[in-house]
């Protein structure tokens, strides 16, 4: 039975100024400037989940944080937003992607999908990108909404699209990860894991990074869809990895968070948490990682003495 939601993003503002504009480059998560884009889940195509120019917000400032703004949607909200050139992009779980006005929430255009939009859409060179329930992955207009192109899988897709060098990478439950033509829809490539793969791909180096609910996290050539190694945990993997200075992090529901070498996908640490944690994804912040865990713990991890 649907439910209605209340979108907010009064953590976006503070006394009323809204940060976006010009978006860094990717997996830098730096700008010189406090003005800048979150144009795709996690921030940026290596989902590290962090925003170095952020400026405004602080500790000192953050207990002052009002709501600006608030958009009721149809049900319920678990797609996280993308905000590009003042405009913020979600999907909802009554089928629609929503555009919205970031400095004040009004409805610039509502796109709709056939299922469920869990989806964190991406945004690249004027599209929209966001996958479906439906089993779709779709491309649309970031000014007007306007379909583009869709591509059907074999399965729901709720992972988010990554977007890189003009090639999007988005996972299914059809068991495989995609790669797709960016203005075209096409499909490049596709890697069959065999189980679902709900997780969000990263991409570094010319390296997609994913999950799967086969407990497996895969390396695959971004150009080609080769597998370069694949590391074994002891559960499903359905968290977004989070690339940062070659070493991978993902979590598990073995309770496990993991690092891992980019490159060979040897295991360089692990941390056994209190509970399931394959769906909470990574966040890599000033020598720190940050994820949930189902034990209602929020976990940082740092190196001793720092």
């Amino acid at each position: 039975m649907k439910t209605t939601a209340l979108f907010c993003l009064g953590v976006l503002l503070v006394f009323g100024t809204i940060l976006a504009a010009q978006t860094p480059g990717p997996c830098l998560g730096v700008s010189r400037t406090a003005y800048v884009n979150w144009p795709q889940f996690h921030s940026d195509v290596c989902h590290t989940g962090y925003n170095a120019s952020e400026v405004v917000l602080s500790p000192s400032t953050v207990g002052t944080l009002v709501l600006d703004w608030k958009f009721r949607t149809g049900d319920s909200v678990f797609s996280s937003p993308a905000v590009a050139n003042g405009v913020v992009y979600v999907g909802s779980y009554d089928h629609l992607v929503y555009a919205l006005n970031a400095a004040t929430g009004a409805k610039l255009w509502e796109s709709t999908t056939g299922g469920f939009v869990y989806s964190s859409p991406a945004v690249a060179n004027g599209v929209v990108y966001v996958g479906s329930t439906d089993s779709n992955v779709y491309a649309l207009n970031a000014a007007t909404g306007a379909k583009l192109w869709s591509f059907t899988t074999g399965g729901y897709v709720v992972s988010s699209p990554a977007v890189a060098s003009g090639v999007v990478y988005v996972g299914a439950d059809d068991g495989n990860v995609y790669a797709l033509d960016a203005s075209t829809g096409a499909k490049l490539w596709s890697y069959g894991i065999g189980d679902s793969v709900s997780s969000s791909p990263a991409v570094a180096n010319g390296v997609v990074y994913v999950g799967s609910f086969d407990g497996n996290v895969y390396a695959l050539n971004a150009a080609t869809g080769a597998k370069l190694w694949s590391f074994t945990t002891g559960g499903y993997v359905g968290s977004a990895p989070a690339v940062a200075n070659g070493v991978v992090y993902v979590d598990s529901y073995d309770l496990n968070v993991y690092a891992l070498n980019a490159t060979t996908g040897a295991k360089l640490w692990s941390y056994a948490t209190g509970g399931a944690v394959y769906i909470s994804s990574p966040a890599v912040a000033n020598g720190v990682v940050y994820v949930g865990s189902h034990d209602n713990n929020l976990y940082a991890f740092h190196l001793p003495g720092q």
